[in-house]
């Protein structure tokens, strides 16, 4: 049976976009976190020429598709763009034609989860999905973490696999220092994930 309390968490999804140039080559970065905190992805693409604005959609429209990757269903958006935030919520037009279709996809995206808030995050506060943008854009590549070697002192980061009994879906988790999730996650097709033997 389905721990209802899991298939409820809520996850948090900042992103970011960035072009240089504007327009000029581009890049898009993605953290996804459970609710307890915990890294569950880490993504920067690289989009090829865009604006800021449609990087910042891309890097949005990049998350929520991640996101329903993951089985979520309930979710904390935040992103520093004011400009994405404030259309998504409805507060502000969206008045330039080139955006429009980034919006609406975006738009027919949040429409599949149960929930979805979205939040103005500072840019101070959205540091790792900058700078997996800035590291795809520099390497023109896919990057899924920050090349930067832990101080002496850290703790090494421990790695987890949860994975579907059902289906087969995979999970990976690395753990930074952080406990250990003490809560399984829940598969998209509804079924408890369990730790996987590697």
């Amino acid at each position: 049976m389905v721990d209802s309390d899991l298939m409820q968490e809520t996850f948090t999804l900042n992103f970011d976009g960035g072009s240089r140039g504007n327009p000029g080559p581009a890049g898009v970065g993605v953290v996804i976190y459970a609710a307890d905190g915990v890294e569950l992805l880490t993504l920067g693409r690289f989009i090829g020429r865009a604006t800021n604005n449609a990087a910042e959609y891309r890097a949005l429209i990049t998350g929520l598709q991640e996101a329903k990757k993951l089985g979520a269903r309930r979710l904390h958006i935040r992103g520093d763009s004011e400009l994405i935030i404030k259309q998504m919520r409805g507060e502000y037009r969206v008045k330039n034609p080139a955006l429009r279709p980034l919006w609406q996809e975006a738009q027919a995206l949040v429409a599949q989860f149960e929930s979805a808030a979205f939040e103005h995050n500072l840019r101070g506060k959205n540091a790792l999905a900058d700078r997996l943008a800035n590291l795809a854009m520099d390497r023109k590549a896919d990057v899924t973490e920050v090349d930067s070697p832990p101080p002496p002192s850290a703790p090494r980061a421990a790695a987890e696999r949860f994975s579907c009994p059902r289906c087969g879906c995979v999970i990976d988790v690395r753990h930074n220092g952080s406990p250990v999730r003490s809560a399984p996650f829940i598969c998209r097709c509804g079924t408890k994930m369990s730790p996987a033997t590697r």
